[in-house]
């Protein structure tokens, strides 16, 4: 049996032709249900071995899921069907999808854990701090007004004028230090977050110590950031080592001097000043 579990927020998934077009990929005696109030207990319980699981959506359901299952044994072969729009989990697994889709099971073990505003959530992509959490609040703003969203054009306008540089504190593994005027601040279990942003091109996701890459942009003009955001698409950015830092690790806490939004895998949290992550 082949079950597909879909994402009924999904634009895509309100769009009846992808539907149609979705279902005529399956067998047609496939299992369709909505991950919305889904329990993965129940249904994991009566899933066999030689089943195969389908999750249909974006890095945002991709989330939910890995947070939903955190805990469960995977009862048979799970895999991710692409159908976001930034599909940042996609791009960073490309050497072992096929087209749009990718096994999941060897992905979602020992993911790390963020803790930001008393949430404690797993992310397979990477919590994005400062311009980029200021992008995805916008980015809600206008998909609440049905308004089209493009997040580099957010970013860019946010650089420009709209983005207010906060100052940081930083402790990777247990080594504090404190940057001024910081762009970013993220935290990545892949390489790419904000739709195609090449953020840490050096963190490998399955690496043997199981960690995270800390990247920072700081202490730079508006105009010397510009050049060098331009350049995180491609992950040429790395070689600007006076703005850029990055740091291999297990442990993090960043802590801002300014409340700014926070997104984990694309979801937006409001109002933070501190975010921490852990490997447990």
């Amino acid at each position: 049996m082949i079950y597909v579990i879909y994402n009924t927020k999904s634009k895509y998934i309100k769009d009846s032709k992808f539907m149609e077009g979705l279902k005529n990929e399956f067998p047609i005696d496939s299992t369709f249900l909505d991950c919305i109030g889904l329990n993965y207990d129940e249904l994991f319980n009566k899933i066999k071995s030689d089943d195969k699981v389908y999750l249909v959506g974006g890095d945002g359901t991709l989330n939910h899921f890995i947070n939903y299952v955190d805990g469960l044994t995977l009862p048979c072969a799970c895999y991710f069907y692409a159908a976001g729009t930034g599909n940042d989990f996609v791009n960073d697994m490309k050497e072992y999808a096929d087209k749009n889709i990718v096994y999941l099971n060897d992905c979602i073990k020992d993911l790390p854990i963020v803790y930001v505003n008393g949430l404690k959530r797993r992310f397979i992509n990477g919590i994005g701090y400062g311009i980029d959490g200021y992008a995805c609040e916008v980015a809600d703003e206008l998909t609440r007004k049905n308004k089209k969203v493009n997040y580099t054009t957010i970013a860019l306008g946010g650089l420009l004028g709209k983005y207010k540089f906060p100052n940081a504190k930083v402790i990777v593994d247990g080594v504090e230090s404190t940057y001024k005027k910081v762009l970013l601040a993220p935290t990545m279990k892949g390489k790419f977050y904000g739709g195609g942003m090449m953020i840490t091109p050096m963190q490998d996701r399955f690496n043997k110590d199981k960690t995270v890459t800390f990247a920072i942009v700081h202490d730079a003009s508006r105009l010397r950031i510009l050049s060098l955001f331009l350049k995180i698409f491609k992950g040429t950015h790395v070689k600007y080592n006076k703005i850029y830092t990055y740091k291999t690790c297990k442990h993090v806490v960043v802590e801002f001097d300014t409340p700014t939004a926070l997104q984990i895998d694309g979801e937006t949290v409001l109002n933070v000043t501190k975010y921490e992550v852990k490997i447990e």
